[in-house]
């Protein structure tokens, strides 16, 4: 199974400016991102940015990069731009990799790659984890999804579903007891796999109402009737970086595995 990985970098982050270029013990976070991307079966690896600065900086370390317009709205649109310009055929799986992800593990994008080349018929492939904690459970940004019996998508939401009517009550709400694992709650992990011809079209959906209300990108897929395929994996993965504190922490996380090598 051959696929892509597409990095989509936006140079601009309210809450940490400059976020592709950010220094991880002594190279670019989007490039650190690039190197774990390419630790996974992926046949190329391509950052695509909308920065002249972002694209200097993975160039200088011998990656390929591909400037795209500012004007994108989201990282899906910017893909849907790559996937044209490299002239893709339209069944090549393409895998979203975020830029911000320097710590993401070469497997999960394997599993997603490999979920959504097992079902022709789906979209979209992502991923999931358990969540054990009520905080999680509860807390509106941590994004949760609801599967069929076949790995399907039913729905994501901020809300926390499903919702237990007869083992929740305001007494526990927002506390740290551990959720029963019946419940079968699943938070989601912002990587995608795509078709290319997917993806050039999903560019073209009217935005939904469902997606303006929970400022969620994939209920637009669902809204408009495709497939969205879940691979539910046993691993929590490492976060994402948002903050100067997330930064710290995979800097943190960096210098630790580089002692350990």
């Amino acid at each position: 199974m051959g696929f892509v990985v597409l990095i989509p970098a936006r140079l601009q982050s309210t809450r940490l400016p400059n976020k592709p270029l950010a220094d991880i013990h002594g190279k670019p976070m989007v490039v650190r991102v690039v190197e774990r991307a390419l630790q996974s079966d992926a046949e190329m690896v391509m950052v695509a940015c909308d920065d002249l600065a972002i694209q200097d900086a993975v160039v200088a370390h011998n990656y390929a990069c591909m400037l795209t317009s500012k004007g994108h709205p989201s990282g899906t649109d910017r893909l849907a731009e790559a996937v044209d310009r490299m002239a893709l055929p339209d069944d090549a799986i393409v895998v979203n990799v975020q830029g911000d992800e320097p710590l993401i593990d070469p497997a999960l994008i394997d599993a997603v790659a490999g979920l959504l080349a097992q079902h022709p018929d789906w979209a979209m492939a992502t991923a999931s984890h358990a969540i054990e904690s009520a905080s999680d459970f509860f807390n509106p940004n941590v994004v949760k999804v609801v599967t069929a019996a076949d790995g399907r998508a039913m729905y994501f939401s901020r809300a926390p579903i499903p919702w237990d009517r007869d083992g929740f009550s305001d007494d526990n709400e927002d506390s740290d007891w551990m959720l029963d694992a019946a419940l079968g709650a699943q938070r989601h992990i912002g990587i995608y796999a795509y078709r290319a011809g997917f993806l050039r079209a999903y560019s073209k959906l009217p935005a939904s109402r469902l997606e303006d209300i929970e400022k969620l990108e994939q209920l637009r897929v669902l809204w408009h009737g495709h497939a969205i395929g879940v691979h539910q994996t046993d691993l929590i993965p490492a976060p994402g970086v948002d903050t100067p504190e997330d930064l710290e922490k995979a800097r943190a996380a960096f210098a630790e595995q580089e002692a350990k090598a």
